[in-house]
């Protein structure tokens, strides 16, 4: 029988190995870990727990929430505020930072995190999950502030997702590498099941809204209509769509056995540069992307690059097998 290799062996382990997870980060990464494991059971509950539905409130994108949006970023944050390894936290469903309360230590942590991404599809039993990015505080500054996690994407000491799927999993990073965990449900613990994912560099697949094609800008349109074209066309090879309209989904997906993820700018909200976060989305699943071999831009430059003005900052996304994600980037250019 293979050996069995928790969350927290592993992360022992890389510690040993590499030196650069100091204890408070491990300790971070576990809270977060069983933070995901409660809000798992809300998930797999479903009408049973009275969970399902609209929350009739508006977060601060204007989007309105679900019972189970409220409750997974009230579960992350009650989670991970008394620890000591934490400076403050960041939401996609909060105005502002969330600083730790005095009346518990404050550590050099900042925590990000879409509580939980693929809302439209919670209350259809369709894949959903959590994604969480880890920065460092920089300075010796006292007290926290929004600017303080308005930091390039490369800067990120680890991030992560889990999948609420078929299998509760956890995937994550710590730079050194992508490591993926199941969750045994009866035992209660994260298993190693996939280390060091590698992205193959060609793939067909491609995941993307179609019905938005017509919004699109000529670079991603030209890029698509020729992954429509088949065989006959200019890729001389047949591509296949795939789209759950769940970030966390398809990123898994593309993770498991390549792909690309797409989503643009459009011209219905020509003023905003994309539709996901950059600072909750965009970063950590680049940083997973990029850990496996892969590739993200924005279309022009490397989304890990991108220093963020504001918390809630959108970007426009591509991201996944490096060929592909390096063809559309081109596109871009030329028109540039």
């Amino acid at each position: 029988m293979a050996r069995r290799i928790s969350l927290t062996q592993y992360l022992v382990e890389q510690q040993r190995e590499h030196g650069h997870i100091p204890a408070e980060l491990r300790l971070l990464i576990e809270v977060v870990a069983r933070a995901c494991k409660t809000i798992a059971i809300s998930v797999n509950k479903g009408a049973l727990g009275e969970v399902l539905g609209s929350a009739h409130t508006e977060n601060v994108q204007g989007e309105v929430q679900k019972k189970l949006d409220i409750i997974s970023n009230e579960v992350l944050i009650e989670a991970n505020e008394w620890g000591g390894h934490l400076a403050a936290m960041a939401s996609e469903e909060m105005d502002s930072i969330h600083v730790v309360p005095n009346r518990y230590p404050q550590g050099e942590y900042l925590l990000l995190f879409d509580p939980l991404d693929g809302s439209s599809n919670i209350d259809v039993n369709v894949s959903i999950g959590t994604i969480f990015s880890v920065l460092r505080k920089v300075g010796h500054h006292r007290g926290v502030s929004e600017q303080d996690f308005l930091q390039a994407g490369r800067a990120q000491a680890a991030a992560g997702y889990c999948v609420y799927g078929p299998q509760t999993m956890l995937v994550l990073t710590v730079g050194e590498g992508v490591a993926m965990f199941t969750l045994d449900r009866e035992m209660g613990s994260w298993v190693l099941t996939a280390d060091q994912v590698q992205l193959p560099a060609e793939t067909k697949e491609f995941a993307v809204n179609m019905s938005n094609m017509r919004h699109w800008a000529p670079p991603v349109k030209r890029y698509i209509d020729e992954c429509l074209a088949g065989k006959e066309g200019p890729r001389g090879k047949d591509f296949n769509m795939r789209w759950v309209a769940s970030m966390v989904a398809d990123v898994h997906r593309i993770l498991t056995r390549g792909g690309v993820f797409i989503y643009p700018w459009d011209k219905r909200e020509p003023d905003k540069p994309g539709k996901l976060r950059l600072l909750y989305e965009a970063n950590p699943m680049s940083f997973l992307i990029e850990q496996a071999g892969g590739m993200a831009t924005n279309g022009s430059q490397r989304i890990l690059d991108i220093v963020p003005t504001k918390l809630h900052e959108r970007v426009s996304v591509m991201l996944g097998s490096k060929n592909e994600v390096e063809r559309v980037t081109d596109y871009h250019r030329e028109q540039a």
